[in-house]
């Protein structure tokens, strides 16, 4: 199998720990490349990759011939901008997510994806995880009987005023940051969109959220969600059906937070639980990736999908906003 060979653009924290480890372990794939035009930066990547190339711009890593797939884990409000230029120089492209500030950011990189004839996509990395692909199987399947309303909260502590999240004017926020696992893990297992938000209760500092409570009407079932970037540590999905309810326990951060976890009740006594200990959803979701690359198989987590969590979070701060 000749491996698809990737290139990071930027030094971020988040490629160190995560991303870059994960590409350097996924089967078919070769971490090859970072840009960073700091030596120190580029240092702790070597460590793990010694015969990394180092590019002193993001420009000169795209116009290298030997990457075939970029990563972008730059500040939200640069991505749309690099997932373009990296289509444009003949690459396929993962972005980190939110990869778009607003659905019309859609428009243009659909039109540089298929113009180019490459995948781009959002780095949503939970739908590549077993534990979703088995939630949307049960409650697609009937496993809870008819779905009458979902919960879902995701929140920790980040009161740090130089990280991005906290910077309106690089796009950060409790909701971009955050919000998109509530939003798209919902969707991905139901399958379904939402059809209006009639209230949203949105906290902000400094022109970001800090806070949102969220309710929202989709066809056949109701939802409510909790965002925080300034609260406990606490992430949490439930689907309750007519029938029974399916609770994910640790279903954002895996590994992390804690080992991913789902519970089936049923009945009021027939209680199943399903763990994943040590699957890491960074390295299926390169594998995915490349599989796709490699021999056009569907993407699990395409712009088209990315773009219906963009418009719900669109509504939600619309709906804020009154």
């Amino acid at each position: 199998m000749t491996p698809i060979r990737w290139g990071v653009l930027g030094a971020a924290n988040f490629a160190l720990n995560h991303m870059a480890p994960a590409i350097h372990a996924a089967k078919g794939a070769a971490f090859t490349a970072l840009a960073t035009s700091s030596p120190a930066k580029a240092k702790p990547f070597k460590a793990f990759a010694p015969d990394l190339r180092v590019h002193d711009s993001y420009d000169a890593l795209l116009a290298d011939p030997e990457i075939d797939a970029v990563y972008i884990p730059l500040p939200n409000h640069l991505h749309v901008e690099w997932t373009i230029k990296a289509l444009e120089a003949g690459k396929h492209v993962l972005c980190e997510k939110p990869i778009a500030l607003s659905d019309a950011d859609f428009d243009a990189m659909i039109a540089a994806r298929d113009k180019a004839g490459k995948l781009a996509a959002e780095a949503f990395m939970i739908v590549h995880h077993p534990q979703f692909q088995r939630a949307q199987q049960l409650v697609q399947g009937g496993a809870i009987g008819d779905l009458k309303h979902v919960d879902a909260a995701f929140t920790f502590f980040n009161d740090d005023m130089d990280n991005i999240r906290n910077q309106a004017d690089k796009g950060g926020g409790g909701l971009r940051d955050i919000g998109v696992y509530t939003f798209g893990s919902t969707r991905f297992v139901t399958g379904q969109e939402p059809d209006q938000i009639p209230y949203a209760k949105l906290r902000l500092e400094n022109g970001v959220d800090t806070f949102a409570q969220v309710a929202a009407d989709f066809s056949t079932f109701t939802y409510s969600a909790m965002v925080s970037i300034r609260m406990f540590n606490r992430q949490q999905v439930t689907f309750h059906g007519e029938k029974g309810v399916l609770e994910l326990s640790c279903p954002f951060n895996a590994n992390v937070f804690d080992q991913a976890e789902l519970t089936l009740a049923v009945d009021g006594t027939t209680v199943t639980t399903e763990r994943w200990p040590g699957v890491n959803h960074y390295v299926l979701q390169v594998e995915n990736f490349c599989n796709s690359v490699r021999d056009g198989t569907d993407y699990p987590c395409p712009l088209e999908f990315s773009r219906g969590t963009q418009k719900m979070m669109d509504m939600v701060f619309a709906a804020g906003d009154k």
